[in-house]
């Protein structure tokens, strides 16, 4: 199965549990995603890479991208299809990127707009795609059309089952049920392992701090009641 179905789909049992709560320090943000809507756009992400891209498991699609709530959605999409999530967009079948951001190289590029409260670009960008409102569009639910092979690539060439081991080794560390503050940037391979599949594994709340002011890191533990530092 998909990395997805094997770490998100049993959180599902429980959908109405917060599952990332997002800062932004610098826009001085918050937002807080269920298990439920996080499922929706992963769902939508999925079922948009396959029905207008043809994307099959271990197809390259790039994520350039920060730790962000809508990030968690590209990624859980991508891994539902059985896409492998790379690193630079040459040669992928989508790059997804952020809006100062190239996929040069890649056979389609779709902009994450990043923001807040899930709007899509201002105004069209040349040769790219609006990534929030295309798939918007789609279903709410995925039910993969082929099985995704346990020696399928995942992760910038590591297997479903590689990083699936790798994440639950990780996540015995941090124990079942923890509330993670985080400040780990999301890079391919390392930072997506460690920052969110890792939680995912532990079935934790994450709270994920972009662009931290460290003056306000202990006010987060307090009001999120955190009980684990990943540090960025």
């Amino acid at each position: 199965m998909s990395l997805t179905d094997a770490l998100f789909r049993p959180l599902l049992a429980q959908p109405g549990k917060p599952l990332i709560t997002h800062y932004d320090d610098a826009a001085g943000t918050r937002v807080e995603l269920s298990v439920a809507t996080t499922a929706n756009w992963a769902a939508k992400t999925a079922n948009w890479l396959v029905e207008e891209f043809d994307v099959e498991p271990g197809d390259p699609v790039a994520v350039a991208l920060p730790a962000h709530w809508q990030t968690a959605g590209v990624l859980l999409g991508a891994w539902w299809c059985g896409a492998e999530v790379v690193a630079s967009p040459a040669g992928a079948r989508v790059a997804f990127v952020a809006p100062d951001g190239s996929g040069a190289g890649a056979e389609a590029t779709a902009i994450v707009a990043l923001d807040p409260m899930g709007r899509g670009l201002r105004a069209p960008v040349e040769g790219a795609l609006d990534y929030l409102n295309e798939a918007r569009a789609y279903g709410d639910d995925f039910r993969p059309m082929t099985p995704v092979p346990g020696d399928t690539p995942a992760l910038a060439g590591s297997t479903v089952d590689e990083v699936l081991a790798e994440a639950r080794s990780r996540a015995e560390k941090i124990g079942p049920g923890a509330r993670i503050l985080s400040t780990v940037e999301w890079e391919v391979p390392d930072g997506v392992l460690h920052g969110l599949l890792t939680p995912l594994a532990a079935g934790a709340h994450l709270v994920q701090i972009s662009h931290p002011d460290p003056s306000k890191l202990d006010d987060r533990r307090a009001a999120e009641r955190t009980t684990v530092d990943l540090p960025g």
